[in-house]
């Protein structure tokens, strides 16, 4: 029971029962909530310039994610990383 953490890779399924892997690339915390931000791992792993798709869950139990299930709760994880990456960059 470790626990999800920044960097590990998960695989899921996706809409037509695939497997994609994807990686945690964040966590937040938020009003006693675990979330995580993850991303698919091949886009990652290309390191380009472009836009990746970063896709928001809420982690259960510390160890398995489910989606977000209102706009109003996404809206403020998507807040909330988008705050944290910015704090994080004016650090850099």
């Amino acid at each position: 029971m470790g626990g999800i953490e920044v960097g590990e890779i998960l695989t899921v399924l996706d809409e037509e029962d695939r497997e994609q892997e994807i990686e945690v690339i964040g966590l937040l915390t938020i009003e006693d909530k675990e979330y995580a931000a993850v991303a698919f791992a091949e886009d990652i792993k290309e390191e380009t310039e472009e836009d990746m798709d970063v896709f928001f869950f809420q982690v259960v139990d510390g160890e398995d994610l489910a989606e977000i299930e209102t706009d109003e709760e996404f809206e403020k994880v998507s807040a909330a990383f988008l705050e944290a990456g910015e704090a994080t960059e004016d650090e850099e």
